[in-house]
């Protein structure tokens, strides 16, 4: 094995979009970062949507600095922004759900005939 390759780590970069999901292999240099090895997959070119500044990013789905260095075998994953809040679509069903017990609908009661 030459020093060279010693001194360098093998990671992923994942990122995945509703229609697309990908996995880039990267080499990066030991104590690489994972704005480093972001930049290496070149997954910015592929995916201008993606803002480091608003995209939030971590190591196997616990969330991590872009200064965060990485271990051979690491996936960094760069994460999208979420459409709407989890939180506020529960409040959402629950209300609505509530609405429809409450009584409403279109169907006579039962035992009416019309």
């Amino acid at each position: 094995m030459s020093t060279d390759s010693a001194e360098r780590i093998s990671v992923e970069v994942a990122y995945a979009r509703p229609d697309l999901q990908v996995i880039l292999a990267v080499q990066a240099p030991r104590g690489a970062t994972l704005r480093q090895a972001i930049d290496l997959s070149g997954v910015l070119r592929r995916f201008p949507e993606i803002d480091l500044a608003l995209n939030k990013v971590g190591v196997f789905g616990r969330l991590a600095k872009l200064d965060t260095p990485l271990r051979a075998g690491d996936r960094v994953e760069i994460y999208r922004a979420l459409i709407a809040d989890p939180k506020e679509v529960r409040k959402q069903r629950a209300a609505a759900g509530k609405r429809m017990k409450k009584g409403g609908g279109d169907a006579p009661p039962a035992g009416d005939a019309g």
